[in-house]
């Protein structure tokens, strides 16, 4: 099985969803010249935002997740980086961030371009009445 992840200007990597987890990650960090401390997710092209991040209760069960039951075979993913920032004492929790890795997404994407989506899942997310895609810009809402 097989999928393909649009990442910098126009670049693009084929995917073999057949393996574990953090196999599929690590070579998608290694493709796109990510450091091994950054954490990923996968745009698909209905605006599901994957996690690529290994469930703790799976790791500690010793049970790897395998990308293939979490990513469509032969879909498009958009390369996400998952920006997280640390709440200053005395603040609230500050809101995470997705910032595409894909350069001019509106020009590929329009429809999944200047909209936020507050919590990603490891499995397809279900669209409410008010869709939420990905932005680059933090505090703008739905």
């Amino acid at each position: 099985m097989f999928i393909k992840v649009m990442f910098g200007a126009r670049s693009f990597v084929l995917v073999n969803t057949s393996c574990r987890l953090v196999n599929l990650t690590a070579h998608l960090r290694q493709k796109a010249g990510l450091l091994p401390d950054v954490t990923l997710a996968l745009l698909a092209e209905d605006g599901n935002l994957v996690s690529l991040e290994e469930d703790p209760k799976e790791a500690a069960s010793g049970a790897p997740t395998m990308g293939s039951s979490l990513l469509k075979e032969r879909a498009t993913y958009v390369l996400v980086r998952i920006i997280s920032k640390v709440a200053q004492e005395g603040e609230g929790m500050a809101p995470t961030r997705y910032e595409s890795l894909l350069e001019n997404l509106d020009d590929h994407y329009p429809e999944l371009a200047g909209v936020n989506r507050q919590q990603p899942s490891r499995s397809p997310l279900a669209e409410s009445g008010n869709a939420e895609k990905l932005h680059q810009q933090e505090g703008q809402g739905p």
